[in-house]
């Protein structure tokens, strides 16, 4: 229809739509051009895709969107990928293998350039995916399946920051509120907490750590911090291994008629800017996860340029 409109041939059309215009008089760009309008004629990126062997689309697939800080990695990932000509794919597997796998075949389907996936679970797609050594970059938790490209902090030490804030203020006898289903991340918060105050003379044995299922943080956190029991039994600090736990948990103290943070010192790993806002009663690990974007593209260019995968880790702020 466009050939016709603009009285030219298809291969002519073809080559200009696609940016080849050397071989054809400006006005019969123009005339291709405004046929183009005038039809309303959209070029087959799938087409194209196929006869250049390569798309600028790239899929993200988030654990769970109504977490902040997962919005705003793929927010900063989302900006990076635009400003470098790519195109982002957003997919929220609410923390389920079985979607996960499903996003993933789709997203194989669009024919994607690569995966970015921020806290990952292990799935048979996964490790049919990772196994193609298709292009991808793990975020916040590292690939359940193996090695791989990794963004993210060093949550060990982000957890040995908490346990030395805490020890600072007083706080001998700590606990630890954290998810049933924990990931690598959280794992690694706790050991490092556990670690630094093994190195004060206490026994990590001894630090009580309670713990709850499901997928929203605030939940896990509300349900964990009920498990403590009455006011006289919560601990005079306790490691939060998310804020949205320390929110739920939060919750939990008010109801028991603790007051925070003069009974009980919640110490969250985050930082959200938020914080001062609506939670002044929360200390917290600053994590820059507005700074994630441009490393995670980074470590994309090095898998589309053929390098072996590389972990990198952001730095993180103080307990603030």
């Amino acid at each position: 229809m466009v050939a016709a409109t603009a009285g030219v041939s298809i291969s002519t059309v073809s080559r200009i739509v696609n940016g080849e215009t050397r071989r054809a008089s400006a006005e019969t760009v123009q005339r291709v051009r405004e046929a183009v309008e005038a039809t309303g004629y959209r070029p087959n990126s799938i087409g194209r895709t196929l006869r250049s062997g390569e798309s600028r689309l790239v899929a993200m697939l988030v654990a769970n969107l109504d977490n902040p800080a997962m919005a705003t990695i793929a927010a900063s990932t989302e900006a990076a990928l635009r400003t470098a000509g790519y195109i982002m794919i957003l997919c929220d597997t609410h923390d389920r293998a079985e979607l996960q796998d499903e996003y993933l075949a789709a997203m194989r389907a669009q024919l994607v350039q690569g995966y970015i996936l921020v806290v990952a679970r292990p799935s048979p797609g996964l490790a049919e995916v990772v196994a193609r050594r298709t292009p991808m970059v793990f975020v916040g938790r590292r690939n359940p399946c193996g090695e791989g490209a990794f963004v993210g902090i060093d949550n060990f030490q982000a957890g040995s920051l908490v346990a030395e804030h805490l020890w600072n203020a007083g706080i001998r006898a700590p606990g630890v509120l954290s998810p049933l289903e924990g990931s690598s991340a959280t794992r690694e918060r706790v050991e490092g907490f556990r670690a630094r105050y093994a190195s004060f003379g206490v026994d990590p044995g001894a630090i009580p750590e309670w713990r709850a299922p499901g997928l929203a943080h605030v939940e896990v956190g509300y349900r964990a911090a009920q498990a403590i029991g009455p006011r006289s039994a919560w601990p005079g600090g306790l490691l939060c291994v998310s804020d949205q736990v320390a929110y739920g948990a939060f919750r939990a103290a008010r109801e028991a008629q603790l007051r925070m943070p003069q009974d009980c010192r919640l110490v969250g790993i985050d930082g959200s800017s938020l914080n001062p806002w609506l939670a002044p009663w929360l200390e917290s690990v600053r994590v820059p996860y507005e700074r994630f974007g441009p490393v995670i593209l980074a470590q994309l260019q090095r898998s589309w340029a053929g390098e072996e995968p590389a972990e990198q880790l952001l730095p993180h702020g103080p307990v603030a």
